[in-house]
Parts: structure tokens; C-alpha cells; sequence
């Protein structure tokens, strides 16, 4: 394994990403970015290797699958991280996996790659400056596996304000054969389509008169998918990537990708995803290995779950998570250093006595026409 990502306080960082005009403009016209080679290559090789143990069942948390559960007399065993049958192939399992969520709560290392601090870079201009960091991903993607249907991601994981981001990290090359991710590109202006009724999950914005009720959502069959005909509306782009690249999309954003039609190429990515820290949710309690722990993390009257997801930048007013592993973050800082990150709030135009906030005559007099304007007149 490589070193480990290293990261002080977010304002010390010596190699910040710089997001650039261009690229801002980009994610907000369009609904997503791609930003080339943002992880580092010995980064990349230590998340390849870790998926390779991973798949063959030999990290230590799968050898020893099983533990006692402390809460028990009964000496019921719970099970941790699964591991493939012992009785395949390396071979078969490898095909064994397709993608496994929310690691991060077990495994270090998947707790820090969502903390990555160049992605938070760039999380801190796209969504933030204050950034909650809420759930994880690992997509394995054998040759020959299917991929998921149009979707949108704030159907499943709502937030108030919607402020969610996905960031999807590379592992591998990706193109068209391997399974790439597609975006309806612009589709991140339309709304979230909420579940037809009867469906007990999904989320969407039913307040819109006349909106559409879905069905079907994820399915790769675009016959049956409701959300492929607002998919046709927009031109559908291949994201390919390189190991590396990271892509970054808006949780309104439809997308989709197809199956792995290679025979010997893997289609890995780390995912990530990210609401601003001062937007509720109510989704991904954190419920630990016991039932008591979720109440812990979710309050008993707005059912808020802030509490199970961890702040990686800036601050907030709402509960948040602390990472398990003493992951470099937000949330490990003092109350006062969060306050010093996020001094901007005390610099903004509204809080002076100037500026847009003063007075101005509708008519000023004929004879004022040339006369310097005072410092509060409130024009342009």
C-alpha cells in the first residue's frame, strides 16, 4: 500500500485545486465536470490494489467476517464485510461483486478517499464552502456486468435545500466498451421526478403542477424506464476517463451507464457523494451493527440524520458525524477554527452599512447630476 493522503487544515493544503472560471461555468450550464488526473497516480494504484484484495476476499475485515455481537447474551454473531465464497475461483470471484455501498463507516481507507482533500477542493466551489461528506461507493464492474438505467441521484437521497454532488473517481480507464458513465447533458435543470404512487421509495418534487410520476427508475431497459423519454430531450454525451479523472454531477442530472462488453477489462470507481453541510436530510442514518445507534444519528421528531454524516469543510448549524477513522476534516476542528474557516460570512455586503444596503434619491436634483455620489447611494 502507498502512503497515506496527507492533509492538515483545509487552508494549509501546499497543492489545492484551483477550479477555474471556465470550469465553473461548465458544472452550472451543464450539470457535470470532468477534471483530468485530479488523484494522484500512487493514490489511484493503492485504491486498485485495495478493490484486487477486496474481490478475492483477503482484506483482514473479511477473514474475519463474523464477530460477537457486545449488545447480545445470546451469542448471536453478526457479519461485517463480506467476503466471496471460499469454494470459487479467483476467477469467479471476481465476478462476485458488482458494487458495495457505504464502506467508509467499516474501512478506513474508504473513509479517507471520501475525504480526499483535492475533491474537496473542489466540492468547496461547487456546492460548498461548507461541505457534508454522506455516503460511499465502490463499483467493481466485471466484463460482461450490466450497468444502471437513467436515474436521477437526488431521487435517492433528497436534501433540503437539494444541494446534493456526486464525485466519481476512476480506478480505471473508461470508454464506450467498458461500460462509461452517459449524461443528458443539461438535464440537471429539470426537476426531480417523484416515484408513481405505490412506490415506497424515491423522493421528487410533487409540489410541481402537472409533473411527471416515475416507475422504473435505474432499469436499463429504456422501454420501461419513465425517465428515458426526458433523457431522449437532451444530447446524451460519453463521459470516458482516464484512471484518475474525476467527475463531478449534480444530483438532478440524468445519467446512466451501459454494460461492460469487454472480456478482460474492469470498470472501477470510487463514488462519492456530497450535499452542502447546512442542507437537511433525512436519509443514511448511521445505524452502526445495532438498532440503538441509528437513534443516536436520527432525530425522533424531524427524523434529520445530519448526524451520521461527516463535515468535511467549513461549518454548519446542523448535527454532523465525526469520521470513525481520525480522517483530516472539518469536523475534527474546534468550534473556533470552524468559525475562522468560515470568517467570510462575517465580510459579506450585508452585514455594512454600504454598498447595496444604503438609500438612494429617485430623482436627485438637476444641479447634483455631476456630483460625486455619496458612499451609501445603493446604485450601480
Amino acid at each position: 500500500m502507498t502512503a497515506a493522503i496527507e492533509e492538515t487544515a483545509p487552508t494549509q493544503l501546499s497543492d489545492r485545486y484551483q477550479v477555474t472560471v471556465e470550469q465553473c461555468i461548465h458544472f452550472r450550464r451543464w450539470g457535470y465536470l470532468v477534471v483530468p488526473q485530479l488523484v494522484a497516480q500512487e493514490h489511484i494504484a493503492e485504491l486498485r490494489q485495495h478493490t484486487e484484495e477486496l474481490m478475492q476476499g483477503r482484506l483482514p475485515q473479511q477473514r474475519q467476517v463474523m464477530e460477537r455481537d457486545p449488545s447480545k447474551d445470546d451469542g448471536v454473531t453478526i457479519q461485517k464485510l463480506e467476503a466471496p465464497p471460499a469454494d470459487l475461483s479467483p476467477e469467479e470471484k471476481a465476478q462476485f461483486f458488482l458494487r458495495i455501498h457505504m464502506l467508509h463507516r467499516q474501512l478506513e481507507l474508504h473513509e479517507r478517499y471520501m475525504l480526499h482533500p483535492r475533491v474537496l477542493d473542489v466540492l468547496e466551489v461547487l456546492i460548498g464552502p461548507d461541505v457534508l461528506a454522506m455516503q460511499t461507493m465502490l463499483f467493481l464492474k466485471p466484463p460482461g456486468k450490466p450497468g444502471q438505467g437513467w436515474h436521477q441521484d437526488s431521487y435517492y437521497i433528497p436534501t433540503h435545500p437539494d444541494t446534493l454532488c456526486g464525485a466519481w473517481i476512476a480506478i480505471d480507464d473508461c470508454d464506450e466498451m467498458n461500460g462509461a458513465m452517459w449524461m443528458a447533458k443539461g438535464s440537471a435543470a429539470e426537476p426531480v421526478y417523484p416515484p408513481c404512487p405505490g412506490i415506497p421509495y424515491g423522493f421528487g418534487d410533487r409540489l410541481i403542477s402537472g409533473i411527471k410520476h416515475v416507475k422504473h427508475v435505474s432499469d436499463t431497459n429504456d422501454a420501461r424506464n419513465f425517465l428515458s423519454p426526458i433523457a431522449n430531450k437532451y444530447d446524451q454525451v460519453l463521459i470516458s476517463a482516464k484512471a484518475g479523472d474525476v467527475v463531478f454531477f449534480n444530483g438532478h442530472i440524468l445519467h446512466r451507464s451501459k454494460d461492460n462488453f469487454t472480456t478482460d477489462r474492469f470498470r472501477r470507481s470510487f463514488v462519492s457523494h456530497y450535499c452542502n453541510a447546512r442542507s437537511f436530510t433525512q436519509w443514511g442514518a448511521d445505524g452502526g451493527f445495532d438498532a440503538g445507534h441509528a437513534a443516536l444519528c436520527q432525530d425522533p421528531i424531524t427524523k434529520m440524520t445530519n448526524g451520521s454524516h461527516i463535515l468535511a469543510r467549513g461549518d454548519t448549524h446542523l448535527p454532523f458525524a465525526r469520521p470513525r477513522f481520525g480522517t483530516a476534516c472539518a469536523a475534527l476542528l474546534s468550534a473556533e477554527e470552524r468559525r475562522q474557516e468560515s470568517e467570510f460570512a462575517a465580510r459579506m455586503i450585508a452585514n455594512t452599512n454600504d454598498g447595496l444596503m444604503g438609500c438612494a434619491i429617485a430623482e436627485p436634483p438637476e444641479d447634483d447630476h455631476d456630483a460625486p455620489k455619496a458612499a451609501n447611494a445603493g446604485g450601480y
